[in-house]
This record gives C-alpha cells, structure tokens and sequence, in this order.
C-alpha cells in the first residue's frame, strides 16, 4: 500500500522526520511531496524545493530512503485544480497522511483514507519557530536533523533569513 504526505519543510526538522516514521508503519511505500515547489525565496518559504529535497534526503537512512519517493507540488489557487494536479505528480495511493483541515476534506470528499499525524513538540518543533531562532542567532541545531543542519550552515540560511 501506498501513502502521501505533504509538507513545506521549511526547514525538514526532527518532527517531521517522526511524521515520516509514523506513515511509513502505516504504508509499504510513501510519496512525499514538496508543497509550495513553485514559491520563490520568501519569509515564510525561505528555502527552495531542491533546497528542502536535500534537507530531506541526507536527514534520513537507508532504509526509509528506499521506501520513499519525492516529488515536487506547487501551490495552485483553486484547490480541485491543486488534488488534480497532485494526481498527474504523484503515482497512484490509497492513504494521505495530513494535519491541514482543507487537505483532509478535500481528500475525504474523494473517498481516500485520510490519516492525522501525531505532533511532536508542535510549538518547538515548527518550521515558523527554527526559522526565528537562525535570525537571533538562537541554538537551533539540536531541533533538526543532522543532515538539515549541514544544508543549512552550507546555504547561509542565517544571512538567507535575516535578508528576507
């Protein structure tokens, strides 16, 4: 069986890779895409999708990178247009791991099973929050993956944020 999820990862931190864990015990295999991939370089998407790709894949080991795929989903103003749109990316699945009210609805209105994730830490671990303590120069790194923290310093995310 196969599952979605959905994020900005903005930066891919220590709760996400928790919310990879827990769809990958639901699912044989997880289609992860990369919401807002057509955004530029913004306050509140800092970072572009090859960018955030990259956090991604040197953050994770072995054996979930052999059960995941990564596709890229731009934002789209009409909503049926953007699940539409999400169908030609993605290969097909039977199950959409989300915590966002609109994506739930808009899933289950189509009939797919639609799954919450558990939240880890939510008000410390958000990307809204890690982005904040890189501008105040704040201890951040122990919030995100090994592999994020090395994307991170190697893009100046530091100068990047305080800039936007």
């Amino acid at each position: 069986m196969n599952g979605l999820i959905i994020g900005r990862f903005q930066p891919f931190h220590k709760g996400h890779l928790e919310a990879l864990s827990f769809a990958l015990s639901k699912v044989d295999k997880l289609w992860l895409g990369i919401g807002s991939s057509n955004k530029p370089n913004q306050k509140e998407n800092p970072f572009s999708a090859d960018e955030r790709k990259e956090m991604i894949l040197s953050s994770i080991d072995d054996s979930i990178s052999k059960r995941i795929q990564i596709y890229h989903i731009p934002d789209l103003e009409d909503h049926k247009t953007w699940i539409e749109n999400i169908d030609s990316i993605v290969p097909k699945f039977e199950i959409v791991f989300t915590n966002d009210e609109l994506t739930q609805l808009l899933y289950s209105k189509r009939g797919t099973n639609v799954i919450s994730v558990p939240f880890k830490d939510r008000e410390i671990l958000s990307g809204t929050n890690i982005r904040k303590k890189i501008v105040k120069d704040q201890n951040w790194q122990q919030l995100v993956p090994n592999g994020t923290k090395s994307v991170l310093l190697k893009i100046g995310a530091n100068k990047r944020l305080k800039s936007l």
